[in-house]
């Protein structure tokens, strides 16, 4: 059975990081792509970052360049999402996601590009 679990979600103020992980049970994950997403009240959910665990390769909304990290710690199975200059635009509910690897670049950042998916975990940027 595939478990996806997020943690890390907290209140920051602006300017301020956190660091959000997603533990990942039931599957090898050098065989799949790990995406974020985030969904802010009263917003579809939108695509934040991706990884390609056997090669490396990354993805990035234009929103979050320059201040988001995605990242895998193969051995304890876990990818993290290093949030650092946080905006009051970044609050939303995370969630973490599985695919496996073979889908194209337009949908790396897609929500019904993926089969399995995490409860979420709320991140708060509010002075």
């Amino acid at each position: 059975q595939v478990q996806l679990v997020e943690s890390g979600g907290g209140l920051v103020q602006p300017g301020g990081s956190l660091r959000l992980s997603c533990a990942v049970s039931g599957l090898r994950l050098d065989f799949y792509a790990i995406g974020w997403f985030r969904q802010a009240p009263g917003k579809g959910r939108e695509g934040v970052s991706y990884i390609s665990i056997i090669d490396g390769e990354t993805d990035y909304a234009d929103s979050v360049k320059g201040r988001f990290t995605i990242s895998s710690d193969n051995a304890k199975n876990t990818v993290h999402l290093q949030m650092n200059s946080l905006k009051p635009e970044d609050t939303a509910v995370y969630y973490c996601a599985a695919v496996g690897i073979h889908i194209s670049s337009p949908l790396r950042l897609v929500p019904e590009s993926y089969d399995y998916w995490g409860q979420g975990t709320q991140v708060t940027v509010s002075a």
